[in-house]
């Protein structure tokens, strides 16, 4: 249970930095975009954050960090057998951009193959496939998990069609 609290916080922690950094190099580019004769990017930062509206705008960005990892990954089910279905799992992930990272205990882990897409996740990229009865279950980020989930559907309803023919 605490090893999960920490995950979270640390999840959360990362999506704030990441929000912070988007911020500068937006205020950075309207900088580009827009100069201000005798100010730097850091004192336009300071002065925003001084105000009302940007002490509104940090409250958000916590709300948002903090909020991310709870809606940001999912759980969802496929309907197979991991063992008979193992080669289009591994496919559909191949298909993704995603390397099988572990195997044990009825467990499959797979992780992002750039470490350019790693980075952009926050290093939050791990896909956890286990099986649950008749259902394949798919836990991790949910704009990675979702294009794994739409390929391995079609990967099995094409062997299913194919088995039937």
């Amino acid at each position: 249970m605490v090893n999960r609290v920490l995950r979270y916080v640390i999840c959360a922690v990362k999506y704030f930095i990441a929000f912070c950094v988007l911020f500068v190099a937006i205020t950075w580019l309207s900088m580009l975009a827009q100069p201000i004769e005798g100010y730097t990017v850091w004192d336009v930062i300071e002065s925003t954050l001084k105000s009302e509206r940007g002490m509104w705008l940090m409250v958000a960005a916590v709300v948002l960090s903090a909020s991310y990892p709870r809606f940001g990954f999912l759980t969802r089910r496929v309907e197979g057998f991991i063992e008979e279905d193992k080669a289009e799992v591994k496919k559909a992930f191949a298909l993704t951009g995603y390397r099988l990272e572990s195997e044990e205990d009825g467990e499959m882990r797979f992780r992002a193959e750039s470490i350019v897409k790693r980075f952009f996740a926050l290093f939050e990229d791990e896909i956890v496939v286990s099986q649950y009865g008749q259902w394949i279950i798919i836990k991790g980020n949910r704009r990675q998990a979702a294009r794994v989930i739409y390929r391995l559907e079609m990967l099995l309803e094409q062997k299913r069609v194919g088995e039937q023919e």
